[in-house]
């Protein structure tokens, strides 16, 4: 009885491996993009309004900036918006803006060592231009 029931456990396994060696095929998939109504208004704000956003975004995360005299649009990162800020004092900060609406700041000195995308604004510093491109909406203020 024992060698009729170990017999057929084997030739369960065994059919259970049908010979067929094809891989699995999967869809691929698509990357969705979360964005908050934060990400989206820094990208619709005058370039003053845009600096000061930055600069708090700087103070909040304790360091310091008196005034932001270049700011823009990197790129996105994952899923993070980066912006790159230079204050008064010649420091040039990377904010990351996240989909919940909160900024994490990094100074661009360590962008290599941290393996982050260079602190470059990109050609349009409100980033409207290259979020089109990338298929985004793109709204813009109304006056």
């Amino acid at each position: 009885m024992r060698t009729l029931i170990a017999t057929t456990l084997l030739l369960s396994l065994a059919a259970c491996d049908s010979g067929s060696k094809q891989p699995a095929t999967t869809a691929p998939q698509q990357k969705i993009m979360v964005r908050s109504p934060e990400q989206d208004a820094l990208h619709n704000l005058d370039t003053m309004n845009r600096d000061i956003g930055l600069k708090r975004a700087i103070q909040d995360s304790g360091m310091p900036c008196k005034r932001v005299t270049k700011s823009g649009y990197v790129q996105e990162y994952n899923t993070l918006s980066m912006w790159s800020a230079t204050c008064a004092d010649k420091r040039e900060w990377a904010i990351f803006v996240g989909p919940d609406g909160s900024a994490q700041v990094r100074p661009c000195e360590d962008e290599e060592r941290l393996k982050l995308p260079p602190c470059v604004i990109a050609a349009d510093p409100t980033g409207r231009t290259s979020r089109a491109q990338q298929g985004r909406p793109v709204q813009t203020q109304q006056q």
